[in-house]
């Protein structure tokens, strides 16, 4: 059984999240959640909340009722959102575009067999 969380749009560069994502990939839930909660990088914040809801989704529902003790995590990944386009203002009147990115997160659990 797998469950899984999806996060939309969330306002973090996805080079920033890959990062993260690398360092919890395979582990088992506890250490993950421990890994997110000590390194210090911006993207661990949202990441810690999906991963608590992919476990929620994962023990509360009656149809998978997975075990905690046992659930790692199985697959996660980012992908590229829509890209927020912004103006700056420069010298002698020119403007310089900054691009605020965003991103889709998708974290899955599953039980170890």
């Amino acid at each position: 059984m797998e469950a899984r969380a999806y996060l939309r749009n969330c306002r973090i560069s996805p080079r920033k999240v890959q990062i993260v994502l690398n360092l919890i990939r395979g582990k088992s839930v506890e250490e993950a959640l421990a890994i997110l909660k000590y390194t210090p990088k911006a993207a661990c914040e949202p990441l810690l909340k999906l991963l608590n809801s992919a476990i929620a989704n994962g023990t509360n529902d009656e149809k998978k009722n997975m075990d905690r003790k046992n659930m790692y995590v199985s697959e996660c990944f980012v992908t590229s959102g829509p890209t927020l386009k912004r103006i700056r203002p420069r010298a002698q009147g020119r403007a310089f575009s900054i691009l605020k990115r965003t991103c889709h997160i998708t974290i899955a659990v599953r039980e170890r067999d």
